[in-house]
């Protein structure tokens, strides 16, 4: 009788039913209630069928498989493949972030000489073109187009409208440019450092990557 009620079990297309429902299949095959809650109480306590709450997985290898396949997704073993996939997407993050930086740093480079060459053309408009009686105004409206700027800066980005926030801001932009570019999985890389560096988390926050005298300074920051 209990072996043909596994076959009728094996049968079923499905992975998993009701336990109400495994419970009829196994009264149906019996023909009686009583022996039917009977043999499914067996088939539980033999592992045959694994209970789990309301629901009966009929084939318990495949559940096996599952929690031994995800066990793996979170657990680093000394010769697991995985850390050699982490130590090249480090490497190339590496590459990438060296690439945002001096990309950013170009365009800071670029802001300084206009800054430099705007004030020299208004220190020759001041003594040899024109007079401060003219220039005052024009300096004063140049100077106060820098509040409307930052204001549209800290609207647009959420970002504090300083230099150290534009850079950040900048980075992420070109970092995640590059990414997109190196075909790098960013999603792939976090799950691969909890799993090998679970007490490092993602890394630190953001924020904590561009002050100039955080040890972590060049590492750049991570995309969330």
């Amino acid at each position: 009788m209990m072996e043909r009620l596994k076959e009728k079990l094996r049968e079923i297309p499905k992975g998993s039913i009701w336990y109400p429902e495994f419970v009829k299949v196994c009264v149906d095959e019996c023909g009686n209630e009583d022996q039917g809650a009977e043999f499914a109480k067996l088939l539980e306590q033999s592992l045959n069928v694994i209970v789990l709450g309301n629901i009966v997985y009929l084939r318990p290898e495949q559940v096996a498989k599952s929690m031994e396949h995800m066990i793996s997704q979170t657990m680093a073993t000394p010769s697991d493949p995985r850390r050699k996939q982490l130590e090249h997407m480090e490497k190339l993050k590496e590459i990438i972030d060296k690439k945002a930086r001096t990309q950013v740093r170009g365009e800071l480079y670029c802001g300084l000489g206009f800054i430099m060459i705007l004030t020299l053309g208004f220190m020759r408009l001041t003594f040899w073109e024109l007079t401060w009686d003219v220039m005052e105004p024009i300096c004063f409206f140049v100077t106060f187009l820098h509040y409307p700027i930052a204001y549209g800066f800290f609207l647009r980005t959420s970002t504090e409208p300083s230099f150290e926030g534009y850079f950040q801001r900048r980075f992420r932009t070109k970092q995640k440019k590059l990414m997109m570019f190196h075909g790098f999985d960013v999603q792939k890389y976090h799950q691969l450092r909890k799993v090998f560096y679970p007490s490092l988390g993602d890394g630190l926050p953001q924020s904590e990557y561009y002050k100039p005298d955080h040890p972590h300074h060049e590492d750049g920051a991570l995309v969330s």
